[in-house]
Formats: C-alpha cells, structure tokens, sequence
C-alpha cells in the first residue's frame, strides 16, 4: 500500500505538473486497464483453473452498460462504474451457471461463444449506434482508475487468500477430489466467475470514458486472447505475474504500434521464446513478495514445524 501511495502521488504530480503528454497518458491508462483486466482473469483461470476465453465479451458488456449511464441516461461517472461491473457480472452469472459444468475445451468453446454473441448483438443494436459505435464523453482520470486498479488487486488478492480461495485452488488442482471433499465446485466456479467478471466490467467502464468512442470491433476475440497471455505469460497461479506481465507487453505493443508487421513479430517471438524457456511464465506460481523474503525465514517455520508435532 506505501508503494502504491509513492506511485500514485508520483503520476498526480506528473500530471498536475504537465510532464505527461497525452501519448503517456493513454498509456498509463491502457496499463491501468489491461492490468484490472489480468488480474480479474487470474482469479478465473489461475485460481479456479476454468479455461475462459471471452473476458472481451464482459469487458463489452462494462463499456457499453456505462455508457448509457453516462450519455442515454446523464448519470454520474461512479454510478456508471458500479452499473458496469454489476452488469458484467450479472453477464458471468447467466453464461457460468449452465456452462461452469463443462470443463477444459469445452468451457472454453462456451465463453468464445458468449464473447461473440455479446459482440454481435452490439453489432445489431441501434440504441447504442450499431458498428458506427457511441460517443463517450472522456470521464476517466488517474485517480478513478488507479483507485480501480487498487481495489480489485486487494480484492482478488484477499479472495484468494481467504477460505473460498482455498476452496478454489483445490478445484484447480483436482475437481474430483474437491467435490469428494464435499466442496461445492458448482457453486465456487460460478462465484469465482461473477467477480472475474464484475472487475472486467469496471474495466470496460474505464475502458469507455477513456477513447471517447466504444464499437463492437474493440472487443474481438483477439482481445480475449490478448488478455489470456497476459495471465499466462506472467504464470498460471501468480497475480504478480498477471500484473507484470500487462505492464510489460502493454508497453512493448504500444511503443511499436508505429510498426503494426514489426511489432506481432516481435511480440510473437517474445512470447514463443517464453513458453520455451520459461513455460511456467515469468513468476510460476510465485508472488513477488516471496523473492524479498529471507532465506533462512522456512527453515525456521519448519523446525517450529517439527517441535509442534
């Protein structure tokens, strides 16, 4: 939290100061955005281990849902907040309770569909300008986003570290074996679903009242995948590494986009040089607060350990 007070007061002043051009901005924002957008998906494939791949289609779903707040309805920006992430995940719940029974690459066909439908149907409203898309009103600022970006970390974080976490790291790690246990896996997929999915809409709320415009052609599958190696890259298991990971190929992707061929290239090899030699991604299973823990702090717990048996 002290480094998140640095941070944060560090960008205020840069930004109050004017040493932050609009570039760095967008960028600052779009690192904002893609880190809540991995780290909400980190708790869905990381933790419960269920294999999605239509975070777009919630992240849809925040964006457009704030918009009509903001701009149909003239509400205020943090009601257009709440409304976007309640109304992802009211999206999470209606796709995880009748799919969350399948498993692997069927749950994984599911939510790809449920990305594309929302896409299309977007597509085909008029109410909220159809693929001419709607204009937003740029309502995002540093503080809003960074405030966002906090929450759902902390969030996520406790959730995992709580008793519901454990009970989805077990589903992970061997569903069969979890529902043995008596552990409701029905019911901890569904839940670990609905905040992946309120969190990607507090996102596209961000996401919307940042670029001024919103279209359907903003929330391809492309933008699941995008998501998705973000998670993996940084490693199944790790939030460090989710965070890591959108700060990194966020910067990379955007300092590139002068050079669209050159710029997949070198993403693309980054990535295939990863899973080569680093397939457990950049922090494995590991959070970064472990790598500042002395060596010989375990061997104390275990020998603490050992006297207590």
């Amino acid at each position: 939290m002290l480094l998140g007070a640095v941070v944060f007061g560090t960008v205020q002043f840069m930004i109050a100061g004017g040493m932050l051009n609009q570039f760095y901005l967008n960028t600052l924002f779009s690192i904002a955005i893609y880190t809540i957008l991995a780290v909400s998906l980190h708790l869905i494939i990381g933790i419960t281990g269920q294999f999605s791949i239509g975070h777009a289609g919630f992240l849809a779903v925040g964006a457009y849902a704030s918009a009509i707040m903001t701009m149909k309805l003239g509400l205020p920006f943090v009601v257009a907040l709440v409304a976007g992430g309640l109304a992802a995940a009211v999206a999470g719940l209606l796709i995880g309770i009748p799919s969350l029974r399948l498993k692997g690459d069927y749950l994984a066909i599911a939510t790809l569909g449920f990305g594309e439908i929302v896409r299309i149907i977007l597509l085909n409203m008029d109410y909220v300008g159809g693929a001419s898309g709607l204009q937003v009103s740029h309502l995002t600022t540093w503080p809003w986003t960074f405030a966002c970006v906090i929450l759902t970390i902390v969030v996520i974080a406790n959730f995992t570290n709580s008793t519901h976490g454990r009970a989805c790291i077990s589903i992970r790690e061997d569903e069969t074996a979890a529902d043995a246990m008596g552990i409701n896996t029905t019911f901890y997929k569904v839940t670990a679903f609905a905040i992946g999915a309120f969190f990607a809409g507090i996102a596209g709320a961000l996401f919307a009242h940042n670029f001024y415009i919103i279209q359907p052609s903003n929330f391809g599958f492309l933008k699941s995948f995008d998501i998705l190696i973000f998670v993996v890259l940084g490693g199944l298991g790790s939030l460090s590494g989710a965070v890591i990971a959108a700060i990194l190929l966020t910067i990379v992707s955007t300092f590139l986009q002068e050079y669209p061929e050159t710029r997949m290239i070198i993403y693309s090899l980054v990535l295939i040089l990863t899973m080569l030699y680093r397939p457990q991604g950049l922090m494995g299973t590991r959070e970064i607060g472990s790598l500042f823990k002395r060596k010989g702090s375990g061997g104390g717990s275990v020998d603490a350990k050992q006297r207590a048996l």
